[in-house]
């Protein structure tokens, strides 16, 4: 498996805010989101590899942790991901997989992490666009998300930039039958300002809705950072 990093901090976003967790990030994605904040696992992958036992012992070298994210890039995509789960699995961690809901595999995990990527995140011009009509067409698969939900304790969590993004939220919502409570809203953002000001009208929803609001706890504590 191609390994971006492996690090050892608090888990920054979701229902598990807070909880100090290691993280092994993998290279490579199937999408090219325009706002992605790890581009050196999408846009430009980057990384070593590593196989299971490797990946293992890196996180056994942090023996107060109890929690491991598999994230990405695209994690369900990566070579032996579903060893990997099961292997940390079985050695009592709990497991997260942070994935955009566009591929299923039979992995071991207590959390999915699903987060369906909104309009917002095609990139149009980026790249010359090249990566648009791929990205569109692969960013929402429904009965992925739906086997997914279905399979596994799970969170939807969206990424907001705008107002204007709420109307698809609500739709793709409405479509999986999803329960308001496990449903977050997360502001789109690298620095603190920004997603403090997109936060204060994302509160307002939740409250109206009955989502949950997510912070990017990381980004305020050490910035936009890599190994954090």
């Amino acid at each position: 498996m191609k390994i971006a990093e492996i690090f050892y901090s608090v888990q920054g976003e979701g229902g598990l805010v807070g909880v100090p967790s290691v993280f092994v990030r993998t290279s490579g994605c199937n999408l090219r989101c325009v706002w992605c904040d790890t581009p050196y696992t999408s846009w430009s992958p980057e990384g070593e590899e590593m196989d299971v036992g490797q990946i293992v012992r890196a996180v056994q070298a942090f023996p107060a942790a109890g929690h491991v994210v598999l994230t990405g890039g695209e994690p369900m995509i990566a070579q032996g991901i579903v060893e990997l789960s099961q292997q940390l699995a079985a050695r009592r961690y709990h497991v997260t997989i942070e994935t955009a809901g566009t591929v299923w595999q039979p992995v071991a995990c207590q959390l999915m992490s699903i987060s369906p990527k909104l309009a917002n995140s095609t990139p149009h011009a980026r790249d010359g666009g090249r990566w648009a009509a791929q990205h569109d067409r692969l960013r929402i698969q429904v009965d992925v998300l739906r086997d997914l939900m279905a399979g596994y304790p799970h969170q939807l969590k969206f990424v907001v930039e705008r107002q204007e993004d709420l109307p698809e939220i609500q739709a793709l919502c409405a479509e999986l039958q999803a329960a308001p409570g496990q449903v977050l809203l997360m502001p789109e953002g690298r620095d603190t300002a920004t997603l403090r000001e997109r936060a204060v009208w994302l509160a307002e929803v939740c409250k109206e809705h009955g989502y949950r609001l997510s912070p990017r706890l990381h980004v305020d504590l050490w910035g936009d950072r890599r190994g954090v």
